[in-house]
């Protein structure tokens, strides 16, 4: 049976060898078939077939040029290539997930999109608003070489939306704790039993904070909305409850189980000096991490890598230390196809999603970066065993993915998001107080979303 993208090429061939094609036929070809009947035969239109120039596409990804990843993307998209010689990939390195989508939003409104991308999976409502993606169910029903109930469910809340399917994971993380081992043991402390619940998490801190380096790290610059989102749902009363409405037009952040999660945090500096005050930047985090700086940090499993390859002692990796439950949102990009581009370019995308998504490369990109495999059949292929047996930290994330779920992802994302951070960053930095900052947030965020809840 043919493939999608063998198809593709095949029908590109037959529109080219149109003349041979029209002479077999009832002569009731379009206008290109007339024309090329009346050109002369020639040796090299006779080449023509093995001439034919393959489907091109453009695919944008975030990382900057040179960045640890570009090899691996490189391979991959070779790989492809030689597997679908009717389809050129042309990989394009666009900075950060910011730098991103920046990028393919002026190409949307230029109308000169990327075919396919790796974008934030923060982004769907926003990329809809735009009327800039399409959905893949089509793709999905027609394709027998794709089983989507192999994707992780937590990975697949944020693909979705009014019963359609518009991305697939590609990139994807949790958070995770991560905890120096041999600090552990200098404090005491059993090195395999990292602290499960907000209790011992406080209790922990407060005997790591020693010897001139900090018990705990949390990052709240960027996208700190994230940070609290773990705590918020880790002291949810109900297990499901998210920070926004599942339809993406209403956030959820002023209630009486927030403004407790995020006095938590707040007291974790001021009030149990386990942590230390203000607004702790994200990358920052892993190099106190790795340097020794800290003993704990909260951070994304993305990380595993760069700690795994720099970290110069034991370290351990555990679920964030629960409250009523335990809890952490996904993160990371999933790949969306773009509406402006045309069919044949669509197909190629799809083929394109589809391989780089597939086992082997789910479970090759999950051992080169640290990211989570997004497929249950990636952690039984060859690759991932190895990785896993050499180095079990990796499961971690993979196992928390029951606990976890979709990350802050509404209409009007960038004035939503933008609304909780800032008044996140304002209470850690002692500007506002929790219940307060909150209230603010909901305001700001209510006001955003007003034009889709009308």
């Amino acid at each position: 049976m043919l493939k999608p993208s063998s198809l593709v090429l095949l029908l590109l061939v037959c529109m080219l060898t149109i003349v041979g094609c029209g002479q077999a036929g009832n002569g009731k070809g379009n206008s290109t078939g007339g024309n090329a009947t009346q050109a002369p035969a020639s040796a090299e239109a006779s080449q023509t077939p093995a001439a034919a120039k393959p489907v091109e596409i453009t695919f944008y990804y975030p990382v900057n040029v040179g960045g640890p990843l570009t090899k691996v993307i490189d391979g991959m998209a070779k790989t492809f290539m030689d597997q679908n010689p009717g389809i050129k990939v042309n990989p394009v390195y666009t900075g950060n997930y910011g730098d991103n989508t920046v990028k393919i939003q002026a190409g949307v409104q230029a109308k000169q999109p990327p075919d396919v991308a790796v974008m934030m999976s923060t982004e769907l409502f926003s990329m809809l608003d735009m009327n800039a993606i399409i959905p893949l169910d089509d793709f999905i029903a027609k394709d027998s070489d794709i089983y989507m109930a192999d994707f992780y469910p937590a990975f697949m809340e944020d693909t979705q939306t009014e019963g359609k399917t518009y991305s697939l994971p590609f990139q994807r993380s949790t958070i995770v704790m991560y905890y120096n081992k041999e600090m552990f043991k200098a404090a005491g402390l059993d090195p395999e039993k990292p602290p499960a619940s907000w209790e011992e998490l406080v209790s922990y801190a407060k005997q790591l904070n020693r010897d001139g380096h900090a018990g705990l790290e949390i990052p709240g610059n960027d996208d700190s909305y994230w940070m609290f989102q773990m705590l918020a749902r880790q002291n949810a009363a109900d297990p499901k409850q998210n920070i926004m409405s599942s339809d993406g037009k209403k956030a959820i952040f002023n209630t009486p189980e927030n403004v407790e999660a995020l006095q938590f945090w707040l007291d974790l500096s001021h009030k149990y000096k386990a942590m230390p005050e203000g607004v702790i930047d994200w990358a920052t985090v892993p190099t106190d991490f790795i340097e020794g700086k800290t003993a704990m940090m909260m951070h994304t499993s993305g990380n595993l890598t760069n700690v795994k390859n720099n970290a110069k002692f034991e370290f351990g990796v555990a679920f964030p230390s629960g409250q009523k439950q335990y809890g952490s949102p996904t993160g990371g990009g999933n790949l969306y196809i773009f509406k402006d581009t045309t069919p044949e370019k669509q197909a190629a995308a799809w083929e394109f999603a589809k391989f780089m998504t597939a086992p082997e490369q789910a479970a090759l990109f999950s051992s080169s970066s640290g990211y989570v495999g997004v497929r249950k059949s990636a952690y039984e292929t060859e690759t991932m065993k190895k990785y896993t047996a050499d180095f079990p930290q990796a499961l971690v994330a993979r196992d928390q993915l029951q606990f976890a779920f979709k990350e802050l992802s509404t209409h009007n994302h960038g004035k939503v998001s933008t609304a909780i951070t800032n008044q996140i960053q304002a209470a850690l930095a002692g500007q506002i107080d929790a219940t307060g900052a909150l209230k603010k947030a909901q305001e700001e965020a209510d006001q955003a979303l007003a034009p889709f809840n009308k």
